[in-house]
């Protein structure tokens, strides 16, 4: 393989979205559930990048009667920012499983369905100095399991599908590469239980073995 395609959530690296969720929900004068059905509803135009961070916010203030002030709107983008920045973090293998690409020469590019701060999130971790692509899909405009987004990945890598192996804790997004020729191998997490029968792994340096 010339080239692997990583996920960034539930693979390397995670946060704790309900905390922050219940912080910001406060902040925004909205009880928990309010903000998270409201969420729910924008985040496929925030996944694709078709509403900013700001023009979420002010949509879901709107929503329940709330004048959404300048002032509050930045308020709310950037204290997200800053707890998912406080409270990711990276998962033990998969540093060692990026060094590990690197010192073999093998691409790679981070391939996620997210919003606009992970980027930010993934150079504060030092996920983004090993990565040669970072393909996010409020960026680039679509969301696995499309095949766009594999394919953009492939080419800002300059690889050929059958030369890549995609790597993803989600079966559905794995099975979204292999339909355009990546092999796809799912990492499955503590008790979680596989959505597909092979490849299965249940660590990043697992990995090793497909490459």
């Amino acid at each position: 393989m010339d080239a692997c395609l990583v996920d960034a959530y539930g693979t390397m690296l995670d946060a704790d979205f309900g905390a922050r969720g219940r912080e910001l929900s406060e902040l925004a004068g909205l009880s928990a559930d309010e903000m998270h059905d409201a969420y729910v509803r924008l985040e496929p135009a925030l996944s694709v990048g078709e509403l900013s961070r700001l023009e979420g916010y002010e949509l879901i203030l709107r929503t329940y009667g709330i004048e959404p002030r300048d002032d509050l709107l930045r308020k709310l983008a950037a204290r997200e920012r800053e707890l998912l920045l406080a409270d990711g973090f990276v998962f033990d293998d998969t540093m060692p499983f990026l060094e590990g690409l690197k010192a073999r020469g093998i691409k790679i590019a981070v391939v996620s369905n997210c919003g606009e701060f992970t980027r930010d999130l993934l150079f504060s971790l030092g996920v983004a100095a090993l990565a040669d692509a970072l393909v996010l899909s409020c960026e680039v405009g679509c969301v696995k399991p499309s095949p766009r987004i594999y394919r953009h990945a492939l080419k800002e890598l300059g690889v050929a599908a059958e030369a890549a192996l995609f790597v993803d804790d989600q079966a559905v997004f794995c099975a979204g590469a292999e339909a355009i020729g990546v092999k796809g191998v799912q990492i499955v997490r503590g008790a979680a239980v596989p959505g597909r029968a092979a490849p299965v792994v249940r660590s990043l340096l697992e990995v090793e073995a497909y490459l």
